[in-house]
């Protein structure tokens, strides 16, 4: 069957193309921004992939046109599916039909961690021999892909709150199914979509909705949010983690790179990994507790957890260059931001941080987060704000309110003098953006040489 996907590019449709092509099916996409990680990984897969929306590239038809949430009315490839008359399907739809059915889903919601929760979940159960598939919206790095078929009926997804595509504004995760959830933590996100935050609790209450009365819901005791979702209803054994919980750790270090991990007040053993951040040991904790689900014992999760290497683009060091550190981070709502860099202070110490931010999001976009930007970089020495010509608020009265310094910077060329003039050996510069941000992280190496 020839499936061809619309916005193939993004870590949804990027991996869903993956599972598509180890079906067995002939895959081709386009997108409007054909660029790593996800360029890489399809074309490595032997995925064809064009660039811009032309109708030419239906014709001939596919048997199915698979459209992406960032499609909208007015497209023109969209508006050619539907004037031809063309099958299309939602990505999640399509996932759920073909990929899901009959499996034991484990899906990870929430607004932040979604990503490195669903690959430590992934990993613990591969290191536990379980071989599971699983869809992830980045690429782990203990598996080098995003997304596999699996070989046995254990599937974990990264179950995103996000609508489906222009003709069901569900969110994704309503399609999956699950039989073991996490609910990682909830806050207001994706202002393009969700007047309010009541609006995406509601979501996430269709998602509790349809986890099964045999299965399980795992979610922390500190969201309050989450609190208000199950209180709506939930008819599904419930385990929750963090003070208080079933499920409580003891830091061993500041940073979180060790901790002791309780179950039910009984030790079960100590984490030592590469991660840092308060944040990490929260989405540990959650994992341990889905594994544990599915049969893996919680000494054999602790074990894999420390084994664990993060995702592409979660904090991943992409370069140091005569002593100075760069990373490559997704951060891209205040919340994200602030525990990224707590954690990196933690390791770091007293040493020089810079942090790059580009707002990028919708919900950046249209000044959904601006409030809590200045708090959010209090663990940075200085911060630059990348401005995009299409930012429709005043960002630099933002970077104003902030107590590090801050500047703002309208090109690449500029950030990359400012660092230049400002990083010594010992400095750690952190970039923050959920796009590309012009191949940044190369140029500003390559500038340090």
């Amino acid at each position: 069957m020839h499936i061809h996907i619309l916005g193939i590019c993004g870590t949804f449709m990027g991996s869903m193309a993956v599972l598509a092509k180890e079906l067995g099916h002939h895959v081709t996409g386009s997108d409007a921004n054909v660029y790593p990680p996800m360029s890489t990984q399809l074309q490595a897969q032997g995925i064809e992939l064009t660039q811009g929306y032309d109708p030419a590239q239906l014709d001939p038809a596919p048997d199915l046109v698979v459209i992406g949430n960032a499609m909208s009315r007015g497209n023109p490839a969209v508006e050619y599916v539907l004037n031809k008359g063309l099958p299309y399907v939602s990505g999640p739809q399509w996932l759920a039909d073909h990929v899901l059915q009959g499996r034991w889903v484990l899906a990870v919601a929430g607004t932040h961690g979604k990503t490195t929760t669903s690959s430590m979940l992934a990993w613990v159960l591969e290191h536990a021999g379980m071989s599971p598939g699983f869809l992830i919206g980045g690429v782990p790095q203990n598996f080098s892909v995003s997304a596999r078929l699996g070989g046995t009926p254990f599937f974990v997804i990264e179950a995103d709150e996000y609508d489906s595509a222009f003709f069901d504004k569900r969110s994704k995760f309503v399609h999956y199914r699950p039989r073991t959830a996490i609910l990682n933590n909830l806050e207001f996100d994706h202002a393009d979509i969700f007047p309010d935050l009541p609006a995406i609790e509601r979501q996430f209450h269709h998602l509790v909705r349809t986890i099964p009365s045999e299965g399980l819901v795992i979610h922390p005791t500190t969201e309050p949010a989450l609190l208000r979702v199950i209180e709506m209803g939930c008819w599904t054994p419930v385990q929750t983690t963090g003070a208080g919980g079933q499920w409580q750790v003891k830091l061993l270090s500041e940073d979180g790179s060790k901790f002791e991990v309780m179950f039910e007040g009984a030790v079960q053993g100590v984490v030592e990994w590469d991660m840092t951040g308060q944040h990490n040991v929260a989405n540990a904790l959650a994992t341990l507790a889905a594994a544990r689900h599915v049969g893996v014992v919680p000494s054999m999760g602790i074990a894999a957890l420390s084994a664990f290497k993060s995702v592409k683009r979660r904090m991943e060091k992409v370069a140091e260059v005569r002593g100075i550190t760069i990373y490559d981070d997704f951060a891209h709502h205040p919340t994200a931001i602030a525990t990224t860099l707590d954690g990196l202070r933690k390791r770091i110490g007293d040493a020089p941080l810079i942090a790059i931010i580009e707002p990028r999001s919708n919900s950046m976009k249209l000044g959904a987060h601006r409030d809590g930007l200045p708090e959010s970089v209090v663990d940075a020495d200085q911060v630059i704000w990348y401005s995009p010509a299409n930012l429709g608020w005043d960002l630099g009265a933002t970077a104003a309110l902030c107590t590090v310094p801050s500047i703002v910077s309208d090109s690449l060329e500029g950030i990359i003098e400012r660092v230049k003039s400002q990083a010594q050996p010992g400095t750690h510069v952190v970039i923050m953006s959920n796009g590309g941000f012009g191949g940044l992280h190369g140029k500003l190496a390559e500038a340090l040489q």
